[in-house]
Formats: structure tokens, C-alpha cells, sequence
């Protein structure tokens, strides 16, 4: 590597005397015809301009600001194609956003992450033109003045909530030469916003999971006191406590079955089911299973099957209770309009089945928040119903895992319509 280097060298200097060689020559010949032109008495003054041509020429010339620096702080004696282009394309090739600084902190290079990460960030501008964050600036000149690494993470509120980290890495010229001043720094970022919204969504899952059981378990301890005390020998008062008990622990039972369900479709989310499922079948045996609740509350539940069968790639058991959530919250909020209207069609090459009650609808700005854990429009409503504030988001997470796509419509005052879009058996895969 070496010998080609200094071959490379030899013929880029050898090229260069050759151009200032005919730069002599041209300055001579200018020279001698500005003395046949003007006479002898200008020939010396047209001698003299030609010759301060030609030795303009020979002196080094100037590099590019951004070329220079590159050839600079690679150690190279001479700018070479090889010296400015080298780094980066090391910078290019970082997964990372990252930006190859000088020690004045101008952008020598930028790869493609760091152009969609930092929209204004351009080559030969200062970093400080892109990034607008003191503590990374700061940390920046402290990096160039000391030469040790930093690592600094920083939010950004606007356009969006991001959050991220910047490796601040000092480069000396010749890569690692020690004792030589810096003259380049990596600058690199990385996007923190996922991890940070997975932990803020773990924070509140425990909070709020506490939370709920919590409630029940407050009530069945005041219960079981009162039994134990007061309430020993009264009878009416233990038929009543009782009867309060069973709800509760009850209810206690179906948020830790929600809790494990969910868990158990998270842990399978990247598997996609390939069974062949029949869904105008799964919709009428959920049908019938909440026949009676229907009955009971006085709603009709309507289901006109298709004439044939509309067979998705799925999981029966997790399709069934899809729609058993989304049947059983029509009925329970949405029950009022006195009818639940389930269809079940094919579009092209997806089925799509609707869940559509008469109720008293939701409220625009609820609609985009149904899914997430324990997020209830009516706590209190929702709590008499028995709902763990779980449902949607099991629908979500056994939908995303099929590969479908669920749809949520409502108007206040007309009811909501949720549908599911699944690939039919015969679809090419997604």
C-alpha cells in the first residue's frame, strides 16, 4: 500500500512540474511577442509580465477550504484525490448519522443518515448552522480543546418530541499520531425517541396495572375487616359484602388474564399465523356466545353470513377473541341504540369484517387514544361494565400480528363502527 502511495505521489508531482513547464514556456512566448509587438524598448516589460505568470504558477495551489482540511488531517505531505475522498467515505458508511468536522467545528462531510436526521445540514457550513443545542456545541469545543470523547444526550421539542444522543469523538492528523493538536472531530447521533417512548409506555403499564388491581384488592381487605368484625353475625350484611367480594375478585381475575393475553400476543408478535381460517365462521360462533348478553341487555346482535367462505391466515382462537371484545363493547357502550350490525365481505384480496352499534357514539378527540392500555372514555361506566380498560389494545396487538389493519369511525349521537381488515388465504403474502 505504501509503494503505490509513493508511486501515486511521484506522477501526481511529476504532472504538476510538467503544467508549470508549459507555464514557462507560455510566459515566453508571451514575452517575445510582446517584444516583436511593442519594440525593445517594451520587450523587457513583456519579458518581466511573462515571467511573473509563470512563477504564480509554480506556487503551491490553494486547496479547497474542505479539501484542505481533509488532506491536512489525514496526514497526506500533498492533496491527493485519494486523501479527500477516503474519510468520507468512511463517514458515508456509518449506519449512524454522523458528520466529519473540522477543528473549527465546519462540516467536512455528512452521510445520508445524518441529511435526513439534520434537514439543513450542509458540507462546508458550520455544524452550528444544523445543530442548535448549546450542550452539544459546548461539548464540541471542549473535545477540540482537551481531546477526550463525549457523549452528551438532549431532547428536541419542535418540529416533534425527539430524543437523542451525540458521540463526540477529537481526531488527531494522521489518524492516531499522539501529541498532535486536533484538527477533526466525528460527531455522530443517535435516535433515542423509540426507546424512550418504550420506557415511558413500561412506566405506565406498571403504574397503571398496579393501579387497577389495587381497587379490587382495597375492597376485598375492607370486606373481609368487616366481616371479621362488626359484620360477624349479620347475615343481610354478609349475603351483601359477599356478593360485592365475588365481583371483585372477579374483575381481579379478568384484568390478569387480559395481562397475560397480552403478554403472550406481544411475545408471538413477529410470528405471523398461516392457518387457513374461515372468518364469517368465527364471527357467528362469537355471535351465538354472546347471544344471551345480548338478550339480557335487550340488543339485537344481526349477522347475515356470506354465501361462501371468507378464509384470512390467522389464528382461530385469537380471532375469536378479536371479535368477542369488539362485540361485547358494542353491547356494553354501545347497546342503547337496541341493535349490534356485524358483516363479514371480501374486498379484493382482503376480507373485511364490521362491528357497527347505535349507541351514543365517541367523542373526535378519544377516537385516536381507544387502544392504548387502560385508556377509558367513561372510567367510572367502564369500571360497572366490568372492563379492564384492556380490550381494544388486545385487539390491536392480534390484528398488527395478522398483519391487518383495524379502522375505528364514530359520530356522537349516531355510534361506531369498528372494522378489521385481514389478507385472504389465497392473498399474496405481506
Amino acid at each position: 500500500m505504501a509503494v503505490n502511495e509513493t508511486r501515486q505521489l511521484a506522477e501526481e508531482t511529476l504532472r504538476e512540474r510538467l503544467v508549470s513547464a508549459r507555464w514557462v514556456l507560455a510566459a515566453a512566448a508571451l514575452g517575445l511577442a510582446g517584444a516583436i509587438w511593442a519594440g525593445a524598448m517594451n520587450a523587457g516589460a513583456g519579458l518581466t509580465i511573462g515571467l511573473l505568470v509563470a512563477f504564480a504558477a509554480l506556487l503551491p495551489t490553494r486547496k479547497r477550504p474542505v479539501a484542505a482540511a481533509l488532506a491536512r488531517f489525514s496526514g497526506e505531505p500533498r492533496p491527493s484525490p485519494r486523501a479527500e475522498e477516503r474519510l468520507p467515505a468512511l463517514v458515508r458508511a456509518l449506519p449512524e448519522a454522523a458528520l466529519l468536522l473540522d477543528a473549527r467545528g465546519t462540516v467536512l462531510a455528512a452521510n445520508t443518515a445524518a441529511v435526513g436526521l439534520l434537514a439543513s445540514v450542509r458540507v462546508g457550513d458550520p455544524v452550528s448552522f444544523a445543530v442548535r443545542v448549546p450542550e452539544v456545541l459546548e461539548a464540541l469545543r471542549a473535545s477540540v480543546a482537551d481531546g477526550t470523547a463525549r457523549r452528551i444526550e438532549f431532547a428536541e421539542r419542535v418540529p416533534l418530541d425527539r430524543w437523542l444522543r451525540a458521540d463526540i469523538v477529537p481526531i488527531r492528523p494522521g489518524l492516531l499520531r499522539e501529541g498532535a493538536p486536533i484538527e477533526a472531530v466525528l460527531l455522530s447521533f443517535v435516535d433515542l425517541t423509540p426507546q424512550r417512548r418504550v420506557e415511558q409506555m413500561r412506566v405506565d403499564f406498571v403504574a397503571n396495572a398496579s393501579h387497577e388491581l389495587r381497587t379490587p384488592l382495597a375492597s376485598l381487605s375492607g370486606f373481609i375487616e368487616t366481616l371479621q368484625g362488626p359484620a360477624r353475625n349479620d347475615a343481610n350484611a354478609r349475603e351483601r359484602f359477599l356478593k360485592i367480594m365475588n365481583e371483585q375478585a372477579r374483575r381481579m381475575s379478568r384484568l390478569i388474564d387480559d395481562l397475560l393475553s397480552l403478554s403472550r400476543i406481544e411475545l408471538n408478535a413477529h410470528l405471523r399465523p398461516e392457518a387457513a381460517v374461515d372468518l364469517a365462521a368465527v364471527v357467528g360462533h362469537v355471535r351465538e356466545a354472546l347471544a344471551p348478553l345480548g338478550r339480557e341487555r335487550g340488543v339485537d346482535i344481526l349477522f347475515t353470513p356470506p354465501a361462501e367462505p371468507v378464509e384470512v391466515r390467522g389464528d382461530r382462537d385469537e380471532l375469536i377473541r378479536v371479535f368477542e371484545n369488539l362485540v361485547e363493547n358494542a353491547l356494553k357502550y354501545g347497546g342503547t341504540g337496541g341493535r349490534v350490525e356485524i358483516t363479514v365481505a371480501r374486498e379484493g384480496t382482503d376480507a373485511v369484517a364490521t362491528v357497527r352499534d347505535y349507541g351514543p357514539g365517541i367523542a373526535p378527540e378519544h377516537v385516536p387514544r381507544l387502544t392504548e392500555r387502560f385508556y377509558r372514555v367513561d372510567t367510572a361506566h367502564s369500571r360497572e361494565q366490568g372492563g379492564t380498560g384492556l380490550g381494544l389494545a388486545i385487539v390491536k396487538h392480534i390484528v398488527a400480528r395478522h398483519r391487518g389493519k383495524m379502522g375505528i369511525e364514530s359520530t356522537p349521537g349516531v355510534g361506531s363502527t369498528f372494522s378489521v381488515r385481514l389478507s385472504t388465504a389465497s392473498a399474496p403474502k405481506r
